[in-house]
């Protein structure tokens, strides 16, 4: 962890005396806190950590979470209330001038805590220095992230088995993350979609209690949260055998992302890799269906940082970890989109998710 902390002051070009990551209210916990603790388990709200440029760090707890915090082997602070947290904070940051804060994860609220509580001090954003440091991952990131990727493959290439007549999406959906948890993942990493027929058509459509037909498609995206970090694969297959469309559908996509996998190499744009695989697929009878961005970052969180967007200008790095995911989407008819993991390496991409990526008619 003293790595990680190092990393991110080296990564703001106006170093920051300190740095605080601050938690509030569940949904309102900055995944940062975990990345630079390494914990595991716990919840952890209103808990908070401070990071020094040597590595160090402070961990500052509720009774309720000090158990969960122990595993951390870092320093513990343990406080009863907002009044002994605030007195807890000025003692350790008595002589120092300028604070680091997420913008992006702190609540308006407690950003004017810290203000009232630090009158004279310099808080500055370092939002988009955490999540550059955070795409490049460590040895421990990517095992922890490949084992993710193997639980739902794991999972992925149970849903012909799954699959039958007159099942329904919220079904499919439950099942599948019933298998995730039974699998060895913590949870799922978002809310499963399981989408048929025309529903699959919406790239974003979870579930609902629509039965399955004759010929729909069946559209799986979903991802294990092991350990907090999330995988990310989706598959589209055919309840029955495809039509001559829905074949050409699931061809043109899986070429797609076959130029995607063979254009993703280190120092190149990421908005380079969206480019080819917009303008490929604009070239076939599917011109103007494909409506999202080719792919985004994984870590702790599912979209992680950056992605295979039409504006995003990062020159790609070694050890970053994306998904890969062209889609074609026909409203009247219903979608297919291919989603996978990769890892970027200087020889060019490793994929982290390996089930069968051709259209499976079950």
């Amino acid at each position: 962890m003293k790595n990680r902390v190092i990393k991110i002051f080296k990564n703001i070009k106006k170093e920051p005396d300190a740095i605080i990551i601050l938690n509030s209210i569940y949904p309102r916990i900055d995944e940062n806190f975990f990345y630079f603790t390494g914990l595991e388990k716990g919840l952890f709200e209103n808990s908070a950590i401070v990071l020094f440029p040597d590595g160090n760090i402070e961990l500052f707890v509720t009774g309720l979470e000090c158990l969960s915090a122990k595993k951390s082997k870092l320093k513990i602070n343990l406080f009863k209330n907002y009044k002994e947290f605030n007195k807890f904070l000025r003692e350790l940051l008595s002589s120092y001038k300028t604070i680091g804060l997420n913008y992006k994860a702190i609540s308006y609220y407690d950003l004017n805590k810290l203000r009232e509580t630090f009158p004279k001090k310099d808080f500055i954003d370092i939002s988009e220095n955490l999540l550059n440091a955070r795409l490049i991952k460590d040895d421990q990131e990517i095992k922890l992230l490949k084992k993710s990727c193997k639980i739902s493959d794991d999972i992925m290439k149970k849903i012909p088995d799954i699959v039958a007549d007159d099942i329904t999406e919220n079904k499919l959906s439950a099942e599948i993350d019933y298998n995730l948890i039974k699998n060895g993942a913590d949870k799922p990493a978002f809310d499963t979609i399981s989408s048929f027929g025309k529903n699959s058509a919406q790239p974003h459509y979870t579930h609902g209690n629509v039965k399955l037909k004759n010929k729909d498609f069946i559209l799986c995206d979903f991802g294990a949260s092991y350990k907090n970090y999330k995988s990310d694969i989706t598959r589209t297959f055919v309840f029955g055998k495809p039509t001559k469309k829905q074949k050409e559908m699931s061809d043109t996509v899986l070429k797609a992302q076959e130029l995607a996998f063979n254009s993703i190499k280190v120092g190149i744009k990421a908005n380079e890799i969206h480019k080819k695989v917009f303008s490929y697929i604009n070239k076939t009878k599917f011109k103007g269906r494909f409506i999202h961005s080719t792919g985004h970052s994984l870590g702790l969180n599912v979209h992680d940082g950056i992605g295979f967007s039409q504006d995003n200008n990062t020159l790609l790095k070694e050890n970053m970890i994306f998904t890969v995911e062209p889609g074609i989407y026909l409203p009247n008819l219903g979608g297919v989109r291919i989603e996978d993991d990769v890892l970027i390496r200087n020889e060019g991409v490793e994929i982290l998710t390996k089930s069968p990526r051709h259209l499976i008619e079950i």
